[in-house]
């Protein structure tokens, strides 16, 4: 069955490997809204996404840890752990047609150490690039 549910899902759901996004910045809404496409198409895909940017109150759960939260990306397994970066991405990447390449590519030895630092060199200029991507999307 596949999972890929609005922000409105209650946080105790733990039969999927849940996507936290920031779904105020441009940039992470457009990215989500191509992974949720592919995650539609593959109903094993078993991700669910979670707009943490939102105030609704059945994310309470999430309240505690927004800021870190909405500073990277993060993805929560079903027994409530979290992973992040380029960790993260690499867990979302396994579920997505297409992407399971990148996946396995990622687990050639120091090959998720460079994402990751490459993942950290990009959030050095998010605020830069989203602020072009504001720009041009008026």
């Amino acid at each position: 069955m596949n999972q890929s549910h609005s922000q409105t899902e209650n946080c105790n759901q733990s039969e999927t490997l849940k996507v936290l996004y920031d779904g105020a910045c441009p940039m992470c809404r457009t990215e989500i809204a191509h992974v949720k496409g592919l995650a539609n198409k593959t109903p094993a895909s078993g991700l669910m996404f979670i707009d943490i940017s939102s105030n609704d109150s059945q994310l309470a759960c999430y309240q505690d840890d927004k800021e870190q939260l909405l500073a990277r990306f993060h993805v929560e397994r079903m027994d409530g752990s979290r992973m992040d970066g380029a960790q993260a991405f690499v867990a979302m990447w396994e579920r997505l047609p297409g992407w399971q390449w990148l996946a396995r590519f990622s687990k050639i030895l120091g090959m998720l150490f460079l994402m990751e630092l490459a993942y950290k060199g990009f959030l050095k200029i998010r605020p830069s690039i989203q602020s072009l991507v504001r720009r041009f999307a008026k």
